[in-house]
């Protein structure tokens, strides 16, 4: 279970963090000093921290500064009131996360906290190969021995060997951002932070923000200078994924910044200095879009000094039983079901199965069998109606369920539990078909949700229809 440590001084603001964002999932850790947050940070090791820039015994920059020397890849948003807001930033400036200003929108407060704890899990839960998954319970393993993946593993090995820019190309559900992890995390930057954008998920404006910052006065709404990612960033390692996606002049300053490491925040002028490696990703075809006008190829050049290209399932059938044995026991193990085997005629009705939604798919089909088993093993009846057939879309989305005759269904059986699995087809449903409404656009399906972007990744994550 992840730990949010909250350091401020205001006992009211302690009680009210804690009331809002205790879950049981989450461990919220309330204390009133800097020397108590430090040393909490150096005994208990907290997932990500929101730190108070003004305390009684130490300057907030002092205090992040110190904890940073303790864990330099540890999420810290800095809270502070409109008259500190100068210092928020200076802390951005140095490698802080975020900063709110009091008082707190706690909805904001929760997307916030939400983002840091990914950011930390991305940087913490190690993405291995097959080599290293020796008492990896708490990895995210990179499964396959198939020749087409042992090609992946040695460019892996590569990569990681030297700190140029990486380009990952492969279709939706193949795994690119397990790799741009395993990458970062065998590399000469592991010590040093990771953070990873999705350029598909933000409108165009706010991604040019998110990446580079903006100056007060720089467009409707900028109140305060804001640093961006590269600045934020700096001597640490960037995922760009889906980078296929991204606008032309948001292109134009990435391009810049690969040339010389330097860029220019929205509205400003005064050249930054920033020292990053780029890991790039995308499920696009990069030499149709520059044919058509919509990708620059001075850009695609500079990315593509080192490209590494993941196989779709499909051309990788002889990893099949492997892939579905690992995702068996995660689901068994996640949703607390007495899974253990698959049977041949369920490997059969799979290997039959294009998977047009790679991986990704392959892994909610698996929890969806889990969930659907009435033994302790899967049976070609378990799996979605998708699976050894294709329907329009694709995609691996099991079909809509009636919530009704699954209850009967469930309750005349012999298994309990039925709470739960009747929840877990329901989130099913209603994500799927949020996500396939709004093509996969996270920040608007969580919008529509009415859920932070970050935790809707979580409960994909959870229900198997996202990696990592």
């Amino acid at each position: 279970m992840p730990t949010l440590l909250v350091v401020d001084d205001e006992p009211n603001i302690l009680y009210t963090i804690t009331e809002i964002l205790a879950a049981p999932d989450l461990e919220v850790l309330p204390v009133a000093s800097a020397r108590d947050g430090i040393e909490a940070v150096r005994v208990r090791r907290p997932d990500a921290v929101l730190l108070d820039v003004r305390l009684p015994d130490m300057s907030g920059l002092e205090a992040f500064r110190r904890i940073r020397a303790i864990e330099p890849r540890l999420p810290v948003v800095i809270m502070t009131a409109f008259t500190t807001t100068e210092t928020a930033i200076e802390a951005i400036k140095q490698g802080a996360f975020e900063y709110l200003v009091k008082p707190v929108d706690y909805s904001r407060l929760q997307d916030v906290v939400d983002r840091a704890l990914e950011v930390s899990r991305m940087n913490r839960v190690p993405a291995l190969l097959p080599t290293e998954a020796v008492g990896a319970a708490d990895s995210d393993l990179i499964v396959g021995n198939s020749a087409a993946m042992q090609e992946v593993y040695k460019a892996i090995g590569r990569a990681a060997t030297h700190d140029s820019t990486v380009l990952i190309l492969g279709e939706s559900g193949t795994g690119k951002e397990l790799v741009a992890r395993a990458i970062y995390q065998h590399g000469l930057r592991r010590e040093r932070p990771f953070l990873a954008i999705n350029c598909a998920a933000l409108p165009e404006s706010l991604l040019e923000s998110e990446l580079f910052g903006h100056e007060r006065g720089a467009f409707t709404g900028a109140e305060r200078q804001r640093i961006g990612k590269f600045e934020q960033c700096d001597g640490g390692t960037i995922f760009l994924d889906e980078i296929g996606d991204m606008s032309g002049s948001t292109q134009a300053k990435a391009l810049r910044l690969l040339q010389d490491q330097r860029f220019e925040r929205v509205g400003g002028n005064e050249p930054v200095a920033t020292d990053v490696r780029i890991i790039a990703a995308t499920n696009q075809d990069l030499g149709g879009l520059i044919a058509a006008g919509r990708f620059r190829s001075d850009l695609f050049y500079r990315l593509d000094g080192f490209t590494i290209r993941l196989p779709p399932l499909r051309d990788r059938k002889d990893d099949l039983p492997l892939l579905a044995a690992h995702f068996l026991r995660r689901a068994a193990v996640d949703l607390v079901r007495p899974v253990h085997s698959i049977a041949a005629d369920a490997l059969v009705r799979m290997n039959d199965h294009d998977w047009p939604g790679n991986v990704r798919e392959l892994r909610a089909a698996i929890r969806y069998a889990v969930i659907h088993a009435s033994g302790d093993v899967v049976t070609a009846d378990c799996l979605p109606e998708t699976c050894g057939r294709l329907k329009p879309g694709g995609g691996g989305v099991p079909p809509a369920f009636d919530l009704l005759e699954a209850s009967r269904k469930m309750l005349t059986a012999d298994d309990g539990d039925v709470y739960r699995r009747l929840s877990l087809l329901a989130d099913r449903v209603i994500l799927e078909e949020t996500m396939r409404h709004f093509r996969g656009n996270q920040a608007r399906a969580a919008e529509k949700l009415g859920i932070s972007r970050v935790t809707l990744r979580s409960r994909l994550r959870q229900l198997g229809m996202l990696e990592g």
